[in-house]
């Protein structure tokens, strides 16, 4: 399932599963991932999944390249992780003043907000991996018929809870940044709470994500809890 491991630096493992981006394989890193963290081997000091790779760093003082090698090539991926692949529900709302994108993409993809937003809200999505800030979740894959480049110019700040597209990929802003994808709505809920949440992220990895439309008055009700 790993096609290759290797050093990344003198306290990193890198496991390479391929160069596509799609489902299968990310559940193949997704199940390493999973395995490992619930092995909690010593000397390992962060998972980071992505797409196709998994990175493991770790604590040279600990334990070695080889010790851990020889972990992950005889774990047990096939343990049922069903609670890692929990289904998500996620508020959205599309009103003019959160859709900051709306008329480029109505332009580029020659069809009307409503039609988008349907296009949208009709699939179920998978959680690859998040990253860039705290807890974003990149989620694939979006309908062909919606799929966009990123802005030209990118955003200094794209408002918390933002939801973005960009190619294949939505994503939701956990927090103020910069960032360049075409923002469609917004959702009240916080998505990365390291407070008052037992885990910061409410969507992880392996995760299924359904966004559903509400209205405006909706979202500030939401929001005011």
């Amino acid at each position: 399932m790993i096609k290759n491991i290797a050093n990344l630096g003198d306290a990193a493992i890198y496991c390479d599963f391929g160069s596509e981006v799609n489902k299968e394989i990310n559940s193949k890193v997704i199940k390493y991932f999973v395995a490992l963290r619930n092995k909690n081997l010593k000397g390992i000091t962060n998972l980071s999944p992505s797409y196709n790779k998994l990175v493991i760093t770790f604590d040279i003082n600990e334990t070695s390249y080889e010790n851990l090698k020889q972990e992950i090539l005889h774990l047990d991926i096939d343990n049922k992780i069903d609670n890692d692949f929990k289904k998500v529900r996620i508020p959205t709302c599309f009103d003019d003043d959160f859709s900051l994108d709306i008329n480029r993409l109505e332009n580029k993809l020659k069809k009307s907000k409503r039609e988008i937003i349907n296009l949208f809200l009709k699939r179920k999505y998978f959680c690859y991996m998040t990253g860039f800030i705290a807890g974003m979740p990149f989620l694939g894959d979006t309908d062909s018929k919606i799929q966009l480049e990123r802005l030209e110019t990118p955003r200094v700040k794209v408002p918390k809870g933002s939801v973005g597209l960009t190619e294949q990929f939505c994503n939701i802003y956990t927090f103020e940044s910069p960032g360049g994808w075409n923002i469609i709505g917004n959702t009240p809920i916080t998505i990365f709470n390291t407070t008052t949440q037992s885990t910061p992220n409410l969507i992880s990895p392996g995760n299924e994500v359904i966004f559903y439309e509400i209205t405006k008055k909706e979202y500030i009700k939401i929001y005011e809890k």
